[in-house]
């Protein structure tokens, strides 16, 4: 397969490509160029098999596969990428959405809260889910990203408290503990009732920015576990 295919593909695989199409359309090609270098980093971090029990082998896939796109685009002229991102530029910057993200691991707060800001939304970050309460009333977002285990209050409980606020309100459930029956059972109730979206760590960054995206710009929830 031709070189420069290749990672055309593999950038759209990382959830990479559109976000650079837009940048190198408002910013140039120096700015794109320095998002996709930069993104190797932060993905790494994601992907490391130490922040992913219970789905290591997974983990590794996905590294390997990180680090061969990583190769190749060190091995491609900065002419020849921006040749990539030249090829369709969107015209327009996409509208502001307003994410909540609550995660307990300050590691992967950090990394999502800036693959979400780096993506173009609005992002305010908790640390629990008594955080996450409290921010919703300040922020009201349009979506709630949490994690199901954490301490003081579970994801579940803090969506179950916003709906009497905003019943309708879009959530996507994301977590890496299912060795806990009870937990899986109510968590599966949930999904079931309200139709939310759910993650199971680790996922590709390409599949939560696509589900993000889809959830947000359709007034019909997606159904989407991966």
């Amino acid at each position: 397969m031709d070189k420069l295919i290749l990672i055309e593909q593999e950038l759209s695989f990382l959830g990479l490509l559109e976000k650079a199409r837009e940048i190198y359309s408002e910013l140039g090609p120096g700015s794109a160029l320095s998002y996709i270098k930069s993104s190797y980093h932060l993905l790494s971090k994601i992907y490391h098999p130490d922040l992913n029990p219970g789905n290591e082998e997974k983990a590794v896939i996905l590294q390997q596969r990180l680090n061969n796109i990583n190769k190749l685009i060190g091995q491609t002229s900065d002419r020849e990428i921006i040749g990539i991102l030249r090829k369709s530029s969107p015209e327009e910057p996409k509208p502001k959405k307003k994410i909540l993200l609550v995660e307990d691991e300050p590691h992967l707060r950090k990394i999502f809260h800036n693959l979400f800001l780096m993506e173009g939304y609005e992002v305010r970050v908790a640390i629990d889910g008594e955080d996450g309460y409290h921010n919703f009333l300040a922020f009201n977002p349009d979506l709630v990203f949490t994690d199901v285990v954490m301490p003081k209050m579970s994801g579940m409980e803090l969506v179950r408290n916003i709906r009497r606020h905003n019943p309708s309100i879009k959530v996507i459930y994301i977590s890496g503990f299912f060795g806990l029956r009870n937990i899986k059972r109510d968590l599966n109730k949930e999904l079931l009732k309200h139709n939310y979206p759910f993650l199971s760590k680790p996922f590709r960054i390409s599949t939560m920015l696509d589900l993000v995206h889809k959830y947000l710009a359709d007034p019909v929830k997606v159904d989407v576990q991966a």
